[in-house]
Order: structure tokens, then C-alpha cells, then sequence
């Protein structure tokens, strides 16, 4: 009697726990949803921990981490095939640039230091006009040049060289630091422009012929490795049978000028 009775109460307890199951309630929000329903409703919206968004958040980054490293490698992948002494004439070229780059920052910041020490900062003024004039009129091919440089001699016996290769080399030159050049006897400056065919190029309209004769103000040390690596100016001529020859100098003139050209369209904004 004591048995059952005692059974009887220990089920009830059961049946009343927080954590027992309890059949759907009639008329409660689940109240006639089929299985499918149900299903859907308890897996949307999801419910995220901290830990589960966490995670993502890190996997995302080591997966942005890893597409950035791949990228990288592959732009390097052009030097892999290079030959020791292209990869440190290429490094010397780099270091070369950035040493330009500084001494360019020193001698702005040496004339900003004279500007403002100076005790006769109207005069000091006009010293830097007339610096500059004569600066601006070397790159503009108004007024002539001289100092250290090189002279690129390209001999084309067989009349391959296209008006294209000519302008990669100015482009290289120019990356190289070259402040004033010519071409058997033309003045190029920024809006020169290169036109012709095989053996018959013009520049600026003036045709000339092989061989072309460069004469390139600039930092020798610096311009003759531009020409020379590897996929260079001096490699691609030498494919076409043409032969590149460059030649160091403390002294080259560039007395080739262009007339001053008035804008037509542009004015100074000064006052």
C-alpha cells in the first residue's frame, strides 16, 4: 500500500519537472503547423553565440590574409626566372631611385630652411624664381643643358627599329632620373611625340634616320642599368638585330631647343 502509493507521488513529480516534455498546448503559436513547419520556425531566425560569430569573424580574415599572400606571390613570380646578377642589378637600380628620391627631400627641405632663415626673404625669393625659370625652361627644351650623363648610340643596318622602341627608351630614361634629352639634334620634352614607320621615324614631325644618337642628362650610374635589364630597351633592340651602345660622361651638352609655345586655352591663376 505504502509501495504504490510512494510510486504514484514519484511520477507525479516527474510529470511536473521544468525539463520534462510537455505536449503542445492547444491554441498555443505551434498549434496546427505541420512538421515541416515547425522545423523551419526553429531554425530561423538563427540564433548565433558570440563563439560561433567569433570564429567566422577569424576565418574571414585568415582567408583575406591568404588571397593578399597569393596575390603578392604571383606578382613576384615574373623575377623567379631571373638570373642572379638581373635580380641585383635590379636591386641596385631600386636602391639607386631611392636614393634620388631622398637627396630630392633634402634639397627641398634645405630650401624651405633658407626661406624662412633668411634675413632678406624678398631677395631670396627672386633667387628661387630665377632657379626655377631656368628649371622650368630645361624641361620645357627653351633653354639648353649640360652636366654628366650618357650617350646611347642605336645602330639599325637593317631598318627594324619602330618609332615605339625609341619612345620605350625615353620612358625608361625618364624613369631613370634623365632631366634633358635629344635625339640626333631634336629636343624631346613631355609632349614630344613619336610617329613613322620601320627605318623612317619622326619626332615631333622631324624624321630622322640611323643612327640615332641619344644625348641624356642625368646620373650615369643610374641610367645605363635602366636600359639594361632584363626585357630592357637594349634586349628588345638586340632582337630586332639592332645594337644598342651606351657610353658614360662626365660632360654632355644638350643644345637642341624648341621654341616657347603659348598656351592658347591656359592662364596663370596668380594675382
Amino acid at each position: 500500500m505504502n509501495d504504490e502509493s510512494t510510486g504514484r507521488g514519484a511520477g507525479a513529480a516527474d510529470d511536473g519537472a521544468p525539463g520534462a516534455a510537455q505536449p503542445p498546448v492547444p491554441g498555443g503559436p505551434r498549434a496546427g503547423m505541420t512538421g515541416r513547419q515547425r522545423l523551419v520556425a526553429g531554425l530561423w531566425p538563427p540564433r548565433v553565440t558570440r563563439a560561433q560569430l567569433t570564429v567566422a569573424v577569424l576565418l574571414f580574415v585568415l582567408g583575406l590574409g591568404l588571397a593578399i599572400q597569393v596575390r603578392s606571390t604571383s606578382d613576384n613570380s615574373a623575377l623567379r626566372g631571373a638570373r642572379q646578377e638581373d635580380l641585383v642589378r635590379i636591386l641596385d637600380e631600386l636602391d639607386h631611385r631611392t636614393e634620388r628620391l631622398e637627396d630630392e627631400r633634402q634639397r627641398l627641405t634645405a630650401q624651405r630652411a633658407e626661406l624662412e632663415n633668411s634675413s632678406d626673404q624678398a631677395e631670396e625669393a627672386r633667387k628661387q624664381t630665377r632657379l626655377k625659370e631656368q628649371q622650368l625652361g630645361i624641361l620645357a627644351g627653351t633653354v639648353a643643358a649640360r652636366g654628366p650623363g650618357i650617350t646611347l648610340t642605336v645602330a639599325d643596318r637593317s631598318g627594324a627599329v619602330e618609332p615605339d622602341m625609341l619612345l620605350d627608351a625615353i620612358q625608361e630614361l625618364r624613369a631613370a632620373g634623365a632631366e634633358a634629352i635629344q635625339i640626333n639634334g631634336v629636343r624631346v620634352v613631355a609632349d614630344s611625340y613619336f610617329s613613322g614607320l620601320k627605318g623612317a621615324v619622326e619626332i615631333d614631325g622631324n624624321r630622322i634616320g640611323a643612327p640615332y644618337i641619344f644625348k641624356v642628362i642625368g646620373k650615369p650610374h643610374d641610367l645605363e642599368p635602366a636600359l639594361n635589364i632584363p626585357g630592357g630597351v637594349v634586349r628588345t633592340l638586340e632582337k630586332e638585330q639592332a645594337t644598342a651602345t651606351v657610353v658614360r660622361s662626365e660632360r654632355i651638352v644638350v643644345d637642341a631647343l624648341r621654341a616657347a609655345k603659348r598656351p592658347d586655352y591656359a592662364r596663370s591663376s596668380a594675382r
